[in-house]
């Protein structure tokens, strides 16, 4: 059941996400000036899939240790925060509109991201492994993001 679980946290965190995200992208997005390196549209949905379900996966290799296990805690509640910026970049960015708080706001992330994954390696090294895609997606992003708030 846990493994089930671990794997809904951020497949649903990103559903909901891609509810504000597709509203953006239809308006403000679309016409927004944007980098040469901007992939297609078409690119985001599978990649965000695929770094949701080896999050879930992560989560589960730390979520399954057997009590008390230090910095058990610690690292679920990284994940959360974690999981929580993931879901409001989304919000900021795209359905408010501003790129540049959005920009201020994936820096944080992406700071979360590294203690979620310092605190995974202490409990499980597949689990920290399982997170760099991830990190390394949204050090992308935030280049993205800070271009196209500049271009904007």
């Amino acid at each position: 059941m846990k493994f089930v679980v671990s794997l809904l946290i951020p497949l649903l965190t990103g559903a909901v996400a891609g509810f504000f995200t597709n509203s953006g992208v239809e308006s403000w997005y679309a016409v927004a000036k944007k980098p040469s390196f901007n992939p297609p549209n078409w690119i985001f949905a599978p990649v965000w899939t695929l770094l949701y379900i080896l999050m879930g996966i992560a989560l589960w290799l730390v979520w399954k240790k057997e009590e008390p296990v230090p910095g058990k805690k610690q690292a679920l509640w990284w994940f959360g925060i974690q999981m929580l910026l993931n879901f409001c970049w989304s919000f900021i960015f795209f359905y408010a509109h501003q790129p540049g708080w959005a920009l201020v706001e994936i820096i944080t992330l992406w700071v979360a991201i590294l203690c979620t994954i310092i605190a995974f390696r202490k409990l499980s090294t597949a689990a920290a492994w399982l997170l760099v895609p991830y990190l390394l997606w949204v050090s992308f992003a935030t280049v993205l993001n800070y271009s196209i708030w500049k271009l904007n």
